[in-house]
């Protein structure tokens, strides 16, 4: 049995077709329009209480949240190839950038834009100018996280930067811009860029101001 993605293009769930892509592996795509919030109806609900997409059913396993897609999909599918083998000290820096992209980077950066007010030291994703300067030191003197070594974190860690850069919501400094230009240079993120278009045309999906 196929995995199965329920996928928007607009939705995180468009990274994870890269992801899916990357792993090689047959997936199916089943489309939820968010723009009509069917994120919220039964079918999807009954999957993921939360509503919201990527939300991968591989058999009788469901799978949420995009970080912990991609680890389950590197570890079960490619292990020793986009995921460090479970005895690998690798699987330590590894881990350490595939989460700090969900728990660190996108709440710091939405604190940002927004203006929140917070005591210092209060919110899980610390100082901004630190955040940034941490970013920076994951991929200083190296092609990717792991040194020479693509991973699954490189889709997870790498794909928000690029994402962050593409829509201008991150300085785009040398390093940034840098790794961000060799992570999308992968055979397979072209592979789901164009899946994701294919999707879009398919039901006539425009970019917003297009």
């Amino acid at each position: 049995m196929a995995i199965v993605l329920y996928h928007h293009p607009f939705s995180r769930a468009a990274n994870t077709v890269w992801m899916l892509e990357e792993v090689g592996v047959e997936y199916e795509l089943k489309f939820v329009d968010i723009m009509a919030g069917d994120q919220k109806k039964e079918d999807v609900t009954k999957l993921n209480p939360m509503g919201k997409l990527p939300l991968l059913v591989d058999g009788g396993t469901v799978v949420t949240e995009s970080a912990a897609i991609g680890l389950y999909l590197a570890d079960r599918y490619a292990p020793g190839r986009l995921a460090p083998k479970l005895d690998d000290a690798a699987r330590g820096t590894y881990f350490r950038w595939s989460l700090f992209a969900p728990s660190v980077i996108e709440p710091g950066s939405m604190a940002k834009a927004s203006n929140w007010e917070f005591r210092a030291g209060s919110a899980g994703w610390g100082n901004y100018d630190d955040m940034i300067a941490t970013m920076e030191s994951a991929i200083s003197g190296r092609d990717f996280v792991l040194g020479k070594e693509f991973s699954m974190a490189d889709v997870i860690f790498g794909g928000t930067i690029a994402y962050m850069l593409d829509f201008k919501m991150l300085e785009p400094r040398p390093s940034f811009t840098g790794y961000a230009e060799r992570v999308k240079a992968r055979p397979a993120y072209a592979k789901s860029e164009a899946r994701n278009k294919a999707v879009m045309d398919e039901r006539g999906i425009k970019m917003p101001g297009a």
